[in-house]
């Protein structure tokens, strides 16, 4: 028999029971709709996860620490090396990390508690430096306010929460100032030799004491997130202000204390450095050349590794799940396809006894099969998209009333809608294995005296 023949002969079976057709072809749209809902779903919160990260500038970051510090960190160390060859992270170690091919920028972290004062009221909190480059992260995409004006303004930009403890209308701030009270740390003298603790000064110049100081700060912005914690990866800053100032301020740091009480010839020594890569996919070789160094390394690469694994396991989980309803739509064509053979016995029997071969019987059953699974699958895909359109639809406008921004959580790329229609006629053919080898094993004599 021919093609053309057989796909006629099929649309015209198809048409006859129209009715069977129709709800056969909706079972499979259904399961196929939700299949669709429930991978876009997966889908849509992994793309969510992955954008906020990268927008974040965490994925292209290197935390760099001294080796002997990496077990702080609370992850297993990566080196093998012998303990002498590490190296201290001082002045000549950020320069040579700038150096690094790919490298766009190193600063070190400027993370220090203060007392701020706003209309004569005392406020604890922690100050972060924030470099320019911040202003690219997507933790101030929906900032109120502006990002700092210039590298060297006196400005800040405040946590929300922390503004909402400075006042019950945090958006009234903006364009207020406030005074931010530290500790600054200032180098002790060198000691005459012979005096009392001398030979304390010259076993370490690294002394200093600590002197109360002000900064008057004007507020520009009020951010929903704590993007200071992506920068630094140690904590979080709920008054931000631009590197440069933080860094000129030479507040006392927690790290301040240690390093009073180890020898440094002198040079300072920071705790950590951050080293920016111009992209995600160049971290792994900055880690290699920083590590060949003699320092410890820290990237969010290395801890994403098991959130991939579990998004994975996720999409399984909801490929399951949406897999139910089109098992079931699975039997609707079974239950179909041999209703069809009941009740075209007769036929069956008059196309073989033309000389039909069974094959020929088979194949117009299997494409009666092929053209429900088709037709199911772009319907299903079409309900699944709008599930997906309704169910963020829903979502933002319940973020909007709580003073969230507005996210999409449903994904349906270009391959996912290959997928289900693929997926929807091989279900399909399948469910038409059955029915068409029992239609393929009638006796032409016996199927022309069935009434």
């Amino acid at each position: 028999m021919k093609a053309g023949d057989l796909g006629e002969l099929a649309l015209r079976n198809l048409r006859e029971a129209v009715l069977r057709s129709t709800l056969t072809t909706l079972g499979v749209a259904v399961g196929v709709a939700s299949l669709v809902a429930w991978l876009s779903l997966g889908i849509g919160l992994q793309a969510l996860a992955t954008k906020r990260l990268s927008n974040s500038g965490l994925f292209d970051t290197v935390i760099v620490t001294q080796r002997r510090n990496v077990q702080s960190m609370r992850r297993p160390p990566a080196e093998s090396s012998p303990a002498k060859n590490a190296r201290l992270l001082d002045e000549d170690a950020k320069k040579d990390l700038e150096r690094l091919p790919n490298v766009v920028e190193v600063y070190s972290q400027v993370r220090f508690p203060t007392e701020v004062r706003y209309e004569g009221t005392p406020y604890s909190t922690i100050v972060a430096g924030i470099p320019a480059s911040a202003q690219g992260n997507g933790s101030f995409d929906g900032i109120q306010g502006h990002f700092f004006s210039g590298a060297n303004a006196d400005e800040a930009i405040l946590q929300i929460e922390f503004a909402k403890d400075l006042s019950t209308q945090p958006s009234s701030l903006i364009g207020k100032d406030l005074v931010v009270r530290y500790a600054e740390r200032q180098a002790l003298a060198p000691q005459a030799p012979g005096s009392p603790g001398s030979k304390i000064a010259d076993a370490d110049t690294g002394g200093f004491s600590i002197v109360p100081r002000e900064k008057k700060l004007s507020i520009v912005g009020i951010i929903e997130t704590e993007p200071a914690a992506g920068f630094g990866g140690f904590g979080s800053g709920r008054l931000l202000m631009p590197l440069e100032v933080a860094s000129s301020l030479r507040a006392a740091q927690v790290n301040d204390l240690r390093d009073a009480v180890r020898a440094t010839n002198g040079k300072p020594v920071y705790a950590s450095l951050t080293v920016r890569a111009k992209s995600a996919s160049l971290v792994p070789g900055i880690e290699t050349g920083i590590k060949n160094m003699g320092f410890g390394t820290f990237s969010l690469q290395d801890a994403t590794k098991s959130l991939q694994v579990f998004f994975r396991i996720f999409d399984m989980l909801l490929f399951i799940f949406g897999s139910l309803a089109l098992a079931v739509a699975t039997l609707g064509i079974i239950n179909t396809l041999v209703m069809a053979i009941l009740e075209r016995r007769r036929e069956i029997g008059i196309l073989k006894a033309l000389g039909a071969a069974d094959r020929d019987v088979k194949n117009l059953f299997f494409v009666e099969a092929s053209v429900m699974g088709f037709f199911g699958g772009v319907l299903g895909v079409g309900f699944g998209w709008l599930v997906g359109r309704a169910v963020t639809f829903g979502i933002n406008v319940y973020l909007k009333r709580q003073s969230l921004p507005s996210t999409d959580v449903f994904s349906v790329p270009w391959w996912l809608v290959l997928l289900a229609i693929v997926l929807a006629v091989l279900v399909s053919l399948a469910a038409g294995l059955y029915p068409a080898s029992r239609a393929a094993k009638l006796n032409p004599v016996e199927a022309l005296r069935y009434e």
